[in-house]
C-alpha cells in the first residue's frame, strides 16, 4: 500500500495579511510561496492556499497565477510525477474537459509542479498536482 499523499486545498479570503497572520500566530502554519494575491501554507504536512478576493465583488473567484486564471475555490491532492501522469493520460483517454489543461507551473523555479484542473458534476473544481521533489511542496 502507498503512503497517504498530502491534500491540497484552496479557498477564498479577504485579506493577505490578516490571514498569513491568523493562519501562523493561532495554527503554527508555516508560509510557503506567496503573492498579492495568494498565500501557501503548510498545515500540518498538507498544502492549504489562501486566495484573496473582493469582499464587495463576490464574482471575482479567480487569481492570476503563473499567467493562468486559477479558480479560488478549489481542492485536490498531490500526487506522485507518475500517477500524475498516468491520470492525465487516463482522462485525456475519457475526453475530460479541462478548466485549466495540463501543465507545467513555475518552470524552472523552487516551486516547479505539473497541474491540471477540471471540474465535477456539481461544478466544484479539483487540482491535481505533482512535484518532482515532495521537499519543494512548501518552499517558497
Amino acid at each position: 500500500m502507498k503512503s497517504m499523499r498530502p491534500f491540497h486545498l484552496a479557498f477564498p479570503v479577504y485579506d493577505i495579511k490578516k490571514t498569513i497572520d491568523w493562519y501562523v500566530s493561532y495554527l503554527n502554519c508555516s508560509v510557503g510561496r506567496k503573492s498579492k494575491r495568494w498565500v501557501d501554507f503548510n498545515f500540518y504536512g498538507h498544502q492549504i492556499s489562501a486566495h484573496l478576493i473582493d469582499q464587495k465583488n463576490k464574482k471575482d473567484k479567480i487569481n492570476l497565477v503563473d499567467g493562468k486564471k486559477i479558480p479560488s475555490r478549489h481542492f485536490g491532492i498531490i500526487l506522485e510525477m507518475n500517477d500524475w501522469k498516468n491520470l492525465v493520460t487516463y482522462l485525456n483517454g475519457k475526453k475530460i474537459n479541462y478548466v485549466i489543461k495540463p501543465n507545467i507551473r513555475f518552470k524552472g523555479q523552487t516551486g516547479e509542479q505539473a497541474t491540471f484542473f477540471i471540474k465535477d458534476p456539481s461544478n466544484n473544481v479539483l487540482e491535481f498536482k505533482a512535484f518532482q521533489n515532495d521537499n519543494k511542496i512548501f518552499e517558497n
